[in-house]
Formats: C-alpha cells, sequence, structure tokens
C-alpha cells in the first residue's frame, strides 16, 4: 500500500475541487469541450478526470483529450480505466498507452455491466474488481520507473455511500474499499450524492473500518427533471425530492439551471463545513454550470478563476 499523499491532502488555501467530462463524439463537440476545458482550468481545479468508454469504446478519444488537457491547461489529467471486458494484457497495454502520453494518473473502475446484467454477473474478463485494476496500474508503472511513495502519481478508485447497484449487502460498499485501499488507492471520488449526511456517514462507517485515504465526493448540478430521471436510472440513488420538486415548479430551462445550480452550491457548503476531503463535479462537459456552483458555494473567486 502507498503511504503517499493524494491530490486531496490537507493543503492550506481554499477547498479543493476537482471536474470531470467525457470524450466528445463529434469534431464540432470538440472543439466546443477544449473551450470549456480551458475555461475549467483556469478554475485552478487539483485535476480534470476523462471517462473511459465500456469495453474501450471511446479509448482512442479519452486519450485525446487526456492529452490536450496535460499539453495545454497546466493542469493534471486522470485518466479512468475499468476492468469490465478487459484481460490483463488489454488493460496492461492501455496503462502503457497512457504512460507513453504522458499521464500517469488514474481512476481504477469495476465498471458498469452489460445491459441486463446485476454487476456481478457480468462477463468481467480476467480482472474481476477495482482493487485487481489498482495492483496492476501499480506493477505497470513501477516496471516505467514510476514508483510508490511521497510524491507518487494518484490511483483514484469508486466508492459508494448509498451502496453499489450490484452489492448484495450494506457492508459490501465498506469492504470493497477498504480492499481498495489495501491494492494502493490514494483517495476515492464518490457516486454522485444530493445529501451531505449521506456522504458523511459513509466516511464515518469507513473511518471506523480502517480507510483513511481521502473520500471526496461527487456533486452533479441537475438542471432539469429529465436530467435528474436519467441519473437516478443510471446510479441507483434515491430520488432527492426538493431537488425534483423544485425542478418541477421551475419554468423554464434557466429556472431549472438555477435550481440545480443553487441545490449543488449549498450542497457542497454543507459537505465542506462537514469536513469533506473537497468536492468533485460532473461538468457534463460545460463549463459555466459548474464554475457557478463554485462561486454561489463560496470556493472560486474571481482572482482564483482568472489567474493562469
Amino acid at each position: 500500500m502507498t503511504d503517499s499523499p493524494s491530490m486531496f491532502a490537507d493543503r492550506p488555501g481554499a477547498a479543493p475541487f476537482s471536474f470531470e467530462v467525457y470524450p466528445p463524439r463529434t469534431p464540432d463537440a470538440a472543439a466546443a469541450l477544449h473551450e470549456s476545458v480551458q475555461r475549467l482550468a483556469d478554475a485552478r481545479p487539483r485535476f480534470i478526470s476523462v471517462t473511459f468508454g465500456a469495453g474501450g469504446s471511446t479509448g482512442g478519444r479519452s486519450l485525446e483529450l487526456l492529452r490536450y488537457i496535460r499539453e495545454s491547461t497546466g493542469i493534471e489529467p486522470l485518466a479512468h480505466l475499468t476492468c469490465v471486458g478487459h484481460t490483463t494484457a488489454r488493460a496492461e497495454a492501455l496503462v502503457r498507452e497512457f504512460l507513453d502520453a504522458g499521464v500517469d494518473r488514474f481512476l481504477a473502475l469495476r465498471g458498469d455491466p452489460p445491459a441486463g446484467l446485476r454487476a456481478d454477473d457480468a462477463p468481467l474478463g480476467e480482472l474481476t474488481r477495482a482493487a485487481d485494476l489498482v495492483r496492476l496500474i501499480r506493477r505497470v508503472r513501477g516496471e516505467r520507473g514510476v514508483h510508490d511513495g511521497p510524491g507518487a502519481p494518484d490511483i483514484a478508485v469508486a466508492a459508494f455511500p448509498n451502496g453499489h447497484p450490484g452489492a448484495r449487502h450494506a457492508r459490501n460498499d465498506i469492504d470493497a474499499l477498504v480492499e481498495k485501499q489495501a491494492a494502493g488507492a490514494t483517495f476515492a471520488i464518490t457516486q454522485v450524492v444530493f445529501c451531505a449526511d449521506d456522504h458523511l456517514s459513509f466516511v464515518e462507517r469507513a473511518r471506523a473500518a480502517g480507510v483513511h485515504i481521502p473520500i471526496v465526493p461527487g456533486i452533479m448540478p441537475v438542471t432539469s427533471s429529465a436530467r435528474l430521471r436519467r441519473v437516478l436510472e443510471l446510479t441507483g440513488e434515491r430520488e432527492p425530492t426538493d431537488i425534483a420538486r423544485d425542478l418541477a415548479l421551475a419554468p423554464d430551462a434557466e429556472a431549472g439551471r438555477e435550481v440545480g445550480v443553487a441545490h449543488a452550491a449549498r450542497l457542497a457548503r454543507e459537505l465542506l463545513a462537514g469536513g469533506a476531503s473537497g468536492i468533485h463535479l460532473y461538468a457534463f462537459n460545460v463549463h459555466d454550470t459548474v464554475l457557478a456552483v463554485l462561486r454561489e458555494a463560496g470556493i472560486l473567486t474571481h482572482e482564483k478563476e482568472t489567474a493562469r
């Protein structure tokens, strides 16, 4: 297990934050995303993470975007990697490909199963758990001379305050996080949370079980009823009744955006006041909404956003 401090370890200054984006599907989308990435980078996040498509469907585009972030912004990119459908050889090749591009920080995920299958029943290939992927990343990095210890690049993992949809028992999610930490994970990012108490109580249980790595809550500014329904379908989270009510009453798209920003900003304030290690914002490949959340939460100042 590595003892190196993570990007979300305690540091002086404003509360740490980060963003998640996904690879563009078209050249026009890529141009718009590059502009948003530049604006996100101006806010000086700890990192910008890039998702990876199931079965490697967006692997090349993910790497292109990671390379753009690294070469054009000065912000650390964090590469998502998944177990689903990957042999050990394929996963090793992907890690080497990212390392060749200068990307050495990863988010190791089990990944979503094919439609209609439970996570425990899906054909995962040779890597069956995120902890397996953490160990593989450490081994391949070590072969390149990137060793554990102070200053080593992070390996993040996922955590599920309200339970993974495929978990059979409530304790499974804590046990899985303990295993990922033992494998060498340096911090965890949670599934999207809508209630600060859900996250803070999960962290308390995890600490009691021996988890000491930072556990960073994932916040998603939900700006429409349709998006909320989709998020709940994908995550299995309970419907947040206050957000659902306010979005249903919003008369137009701008009012919906204001609702989403206000709820996310309040959640961020509550989480940080409760001792959260930082916040991770799902950006949906646009910059204005998540930056508005940071401003309203009092995390982002004009000076910080424009300093390069």
